[in-house]
């Protein structure tokens, strides 16, 4: 699918407006979190939102039969019988009743999609109650997803990128995640973010295209690559960080790529 299409299905205007009811909702929460583990509380949000929709779609296969299956099929067999005997442990652990694991089709499991692998070195008991449940604890979920993204390199002090527009005749041989330069190198190469102001710092940043030529481009920071640690698809990352923006910008429900760096 077209990366406009990915948006449209991924990101409409419902869903921003549940994310940012949400944001308000766990406001304090969040800020608990965000500040613990710094990651920005809008980032958290869009997380949890596009993962599982904030809990509402968890997937409905037993993450033990799911895993067992894959671990028999052969194509990545040694991955999911890691991933299979990670489940028992957790079980073992008494984190959450087999009946309760559930997951997708791929053993991605709770309201944050998380692996048995990842679960069991990112998963966080926040709520204090001796388990870490990602399926039903709301503030076991956020904390576990913000947790993940500290220990995976997330700056809490920078944004993920914004939109931009070329000056004719670009090289787009420069562009993609390989090539890296400063704002300030992009800037003197006449990129300019969408409203015409000009790109400024000492900031090491990309310049993208997720969905090809003709589409819209992107100067990303540091922290997309993050991003994509969580999920390696460039139209998941965008998304991710159009909806974080949206959460926190003024008007709705319409998604406004802006600039600025997010308060922890």
């Amino acid at each position: 699918m077209t990366f406009a299409q990915y948006l449209k299905n991924i990101l409409p205007a419902s869903r921003i407006i549940q994310a940012r009811r949400h944001y308000r909702e766990n406001r304090e929460l969040l800020e608990q979190i965000g500040t613990r583990y710094e990651v920005q509380p809008n980032f958290i949000v869009a997380f949890w939102a596009i993962e599982s929709d904030f809990g509402r779609n968890q997937g409905g296969f037993s993450v033990v039969a799911a895993l067992t299956t894959l671990a028999y099929d052969g194509r990545r067999s040694a991955y999911f019988r890691g991933e299979l005997l990670d489940a028992l442990r957790i079980l073992q652990r008494g984190d959450v009743t087999p009946s309760r694991m559930i997951g997708s089709w791929a053993g991605a499991m709770g309201q944050a999609q998380f692996m048995p692998s990842v679960f069991l070195k990112y998963g966080v008991d926040y709520d204090g109650n001796g388990r870490r449940d990602i399926w039903g604890s709301r503030s076991d979920v956020l904390a576990s997803a913000a947790n993940y993204l500290n220990n995976v390199g997330w700056h809490g002090n920078e944004s993920w990128g914004a939109e931009v527009r070329l000056p004719s005749g670009f090289d787009s041989g420069i562009m993609g995640l390989e090539h890296t330069q400063t704002l300030d190198d992009w800037n003197g190469l006449g990129v300019r973010y969408s409203d015409g102001r000009p790109l400024l710092g000492s900031l090491t940043a990309s310049i993208l295209q997720p969905g090809g030529p003709g589409n819209r481009i992107f100067v990303v920071y540091p922290n997309y690559s993050v991003i994509r640690i969580w999920n390696r698809s460039n139209y998941f990352a965008t998304t991710v960080g159009l909806l974080a923006d949206a959460i926190v910008a003024p008007q709705q429900p319409q998604l406004r790529q802006t600039h600025k760096k997010i308060r922890k």
